[in-house]
């Protein structure tokens, strides 16, 4: 058994190779979520806090209380969760919806759209693919257009459901889709910009472990999950393929993150492009 973890400052904890195998363990099972061995140190220094804001003395203690308390779990796995997004992330993916999937549906006269964010993180994917849409007329008239926005934690859902960011990062977001999509803040929130209630009316934001149940009652035309992958085993990311694959309708399109790929289910999609893959019909 290793030596705990001493932090030099007060209120340090002693965190042994015992503690971290059980956040290991809890991780892979509640989440899919593998956690290397280097991590050690920043497992620590996220539950650390947890410990403080709880008053937990120990790690045992404070484990003790995540096995007991629901509502504790739930902060535990949203302290060990990466969140790291942005407006248009790996653009070639909103340029394939623009230019192809877009003029597609519209050439279909199709009535319904379903797309999944899964791995939303604040909202900048959901919000990104929904002024895509604004900005080529999907979210006008008739059309029954749904975005379905999901992420294991519950604080960052928070913050993509307020629709509020900073100024700052506005001009990640192409000058047309901006003015489609979004306001700019007036007075005390004049560095803040936020998403019209047009964007905002056709996504649900939703709590939802991917390794768990997926109460979908509709197959989706296309579905998001980029960079949330590499953080599985490998035979928990084949799963998951192959229930995106489920998901889709056929012809439908997986968009994937840029060191992920789909392994042996490679034979029942057509490869679009880097990370971009149709169902086959």
């Amino acid at each position: 058994m290793s030596a705990p973890v001493n932090a030099s400052s007060a209120g340090a904890y002693d965190f042994s190779q015992r503690h971290f195998k059980y956040v290991q363990t809890f991780m892979a099972n509640e989440t899919g979520i593998s956690l290397a061995d280097k991590k050690k140190s920043m497992v620590y220094g996220r539950l650390a806090r947890c410990l403080r804001r709880t008053g937990m003395a120990t790690f045992d203690d404070y484990f003790a209380l995540v096995e007991q308390s629901k509502d504790e779990r739930v902060a535990f796995i949203n302290a060990l969760t990466t969140n790291k997004t942005q407006f248009f992330r790996e653009r070639h993916h909103f340029e394939l919806l623009a230019h192809q999937l877009i003029p597609q549906w519209q050439a279909a006269k199709q009535k319904r759209i379903r797309i999944w964010s899964a791995g939303c993180s604040t909202g900048e994917e959901p919000y990104t693919i929904a002024s895509v849409l604004a900005g080529h007329g999907m979210l006008e008239g008739q059309l029954d257009v749904q975005i379905l926005a999901t992420d294991l934690d519950t604080q960052v859902l928070n913050t993509a459901s307020n629709g509020t960011y900073s100024l700052e990062v506005a001009h990640t977001i192409p000058k047309n889709y901006l003015q489609h999509g979004f306001l700019k803040g007036k007075g005390i929130k004049q560095d803040l910009f936020k998403a019209k209630r047009l964007l905002r009316d056709v996504i649900s934001f939703k709590q939802l472990n991917l390794k768990g149940e997926w109460p979908h009652k509709h197959t989706m035309d296309a579905i998001f999950c980029r960079n949330v992958m590499i953080y599985f085993e490998r035979d928990t990311q084949q799963r998951l393929i192959e229930r995106f694959w489920q998901q889709l309708v056929p012809g439908g399109v997986l968009f994937i993150g840029h060191s992920e790929g789909i392994g042996k289910m490679a034979e029942k999609f057509d490869n679009l492009g880097h990370t971009m893959y149709r169902k086959r019909e």
